[in-house]
């Protein structure tokens, strides 16, 4: 699983680049779609990565609120800030804890350990489907989801 959080990283750090060239109103006009604009998007991964991943540590949420982060430098630093503590718990994750149970504070429900990392992966692979098609109507560079070639294999 590190393989494939080091994998939406790095997609999301392609993104962050590629959008750099596109206008501000383009990144927080209203989608119809997901979350609504692009930024929202961004910050909606980013927030709910971080969210379940306190989960999985056993540690409260801590809640972002967009109005700080609505812009692309600030997702940005936001999502270098908390990927060093996410990258730890990553790099330390042993399969015992795969089924260890949890409840996240804003659910009634429990979830395992390892049912909650697939679905951050997953969720975030969804939403870059999204910024695919709005960069396509938006007329700029799709970033390739391709995961062979990243060399993400060799890293580890």
């Amino acid at each position: 699983m590190r393989t494939l959080f080091y994998y939406n990283w790095q997609i999301r750090d392609e993104w962050f680049q590629v959008l750099e060239q596109v206008p501000a109103i383009d990144l927080l006009r209203d989608r119809h779609a997901g979350v609504g604009s692009i930024l929202k998007t961004i910050f909606h991964i980013i927030d709910v990565e971080y969210s379940w991943i306190r989960v999985v540590k056993n540690e409260s949420d801590i809640t972002f609120q967009f109005e700080d982060y609505n812009d692309l430098k600030s997702l940005r630093n936001l999502s270098e800030k908390i990927r060093s503590e996410i990258k730890e718990f990553i790099d330390n994750w042993s399969n015992d804890m795969e089924c260890e149970a949890v409840i996240p504070s804003w659910m009634d429900k429990t979830f395992n350990k390892g049912e909650i990392l697939r679905h951050i992966l997953v969720h975030e692979i969804h939403h870059i489907g999204q910024l695919s098609i709005w960069s396509k109507e938006l007329g700029i560079k799709v970033v390739s989801s391709n995961f062979i070639g990243r060399e993400l294999l060799e890293r580890h």
